[in-house]
């Protein structure tokens, strides 16, 4: 009978439950908390679809990771300085493994291809003046790396936290990884809400900073672009970003190879891999191995609050630099340019162009903005980019 008893006791003991409710009160208030956030985030991804495609993978990633026994990943094994692939792959759970891909930075670059094969690059080569408002608006970034300073982080943890404001999840994964991993979960999370935010946090700052007779300015047709001249624009973009930022280059360069493929006309094939089967799978790898950083003693503190007030406040300066951006081209084109569409210098495309469109119409039903903020909307993607390449190439 005894030897029943200890077998039961045994396997009791064991089990997930036993493990979830083991601990001190506040570590056990902590493992509920991370629960129901995890709910409040498929809510989110799920019925309010923000960002559902990469929300609901970081999201089963972090209830995979929190989930009590089940050892599936291990963050600390990231962490160290010296990263030891071997201790990883002999000692490591699935979601370990996956996280391979991020910690090599192989996930970024190749949703970064990905994207160059979904993007348009025509409105910015038709305007090439716009590219200063994709400029611009990364001023965002480096305002809110100079607020987490002054917050009390280190300067790899404030360059991690300011690149939110670029408005690109690979990006900020690829430079928080390598900058400050130990902050991968909160931040991958805020970029991506922010993402999804963004019909709701940009508007308000537009009218705010813009007048009215601004968002009613009509802008005159774009030109024709050639093949030739989109054939030539990503080859060119990756030669000058490259030598002017060379840690840039793991993510312009897929960007642009990419983009590439999608405009040379003869690797048609290749272009809808990178955009769909690719693409998606690469989505689900990412997202699940980013959420299962994501655990309970870790990310329930003081420092991940920080992070998602210092990353709004980071992607609110990005919008704001690149609308007084967009009034600096108005006042110098003698009110030719449409200050609204700087806000879509941050690199969240399409959304942030539609939005642009969006609000003017609000003012002028008659007026279309989409293919002038999509200028600024895609050169918002090379900014980010290359905000990102100057941080790591001072701070990593």
């Amino acid at each position: 009978m005894s030897e029943i008893f200890n077998t039961v006791s045994t396997f009791l003991s064991g089990t997930g439950a036993a493990e979830f409710f083991s601990g001190d009160a506040i570590s056990i208030i902590k493992k509920v908390a991370i629960f129901v956030i995890i709910g409040g985030l498929f809510y989110l991804g799920i019925v309010k679809k923000f960002e559902p495609l990469l929300l609901i993978p970081i999201t089963f990633g972090m209830l995979l990771t929190n989930l009590p026994g089940a050892g599936m990943m291990h963050p600390e094994f990231f962490l160290a300085g010296d990263f030891d692939i071997l201790n990883v792959l002999k000692n490591g759970g699935l979601l370990d493994y996956l996280y391979i891909g991020v910690k090599l930075g192989i996930y970024p670059s190749l949703i970064f291809m990905g994207v160059g094969a979904m993007t348009d690059f025509t409105p910015l080569i038709a305007n090439p003046s716009t590219l200063m408002l994709g400029a611009a608006a990364q001023g965002g970034v480096f305002l809110a790396f100079l607020m987490a300073l002054l917050a009390g982080f280190d300067p790899q943890q404030a360059g991690a936290i300011g690149i939110i404001g670029g408005a690109d999840g690979p990006t900020a994964i690829l430079v928080t990884k390598i900058l400050a991993p130990e902050l991968l979960g909160p931040i991958a999370i805020a970029a991506y809400s922010y993402m999804a935010l963004i019909p709701f946090i940009q508007p308000p700052i537009m009218k705010l900073l813009t007048t009215k007779k601004e968002r009613r300015v009509k802008m005159t047709q774009l030109r024709p672009v050639s093949k030739t001249e989109k054939i030539i624009f990503p080859i060119i973009v990756t030669l000058v970003v490259v030598f002017i930022v060379p840690d840039a280059a793991p993510l312009i360069g897929f960007l642009m190879l990419g983009n590439l493929l999608q405009v040379c006309g003869v690797t048609e094939r290749l272009s809808k891999t990178a955009q769909n089967g690719l693409m998606n799978a690469i989505t689900v790898f990412l997202g699940m191995s980013v959420g299962a950083t994501a655990k309970a003693e870790t990310f329930l503190s003081w420092k991940t609050m920080g992070i998602i007030v210092l990353g709004l406040t980071a992607f609110i300066f990005a919008t704001a630099c690149g609308l007084l951006g967009g009034k600096l081209m108005y006042i110098l084109t003698k009110g030719k340019v449409n200050p609204l569409i700087g806000s879509a210098g941050v690199s969240a495309v399409p959304m942030a162009a539609r939005v642009a469109q969006k609000v003017g119409q609000q003012e002028d039903t008659s007026n279309f903005l989409l293919m002038h903020a999509m200028g600024p909307n895609v050169a918002g993607v090379i900014g980010s980019a290359v905000a990102a390449g100057v941080l790591l190439s001072i701070f990593k």
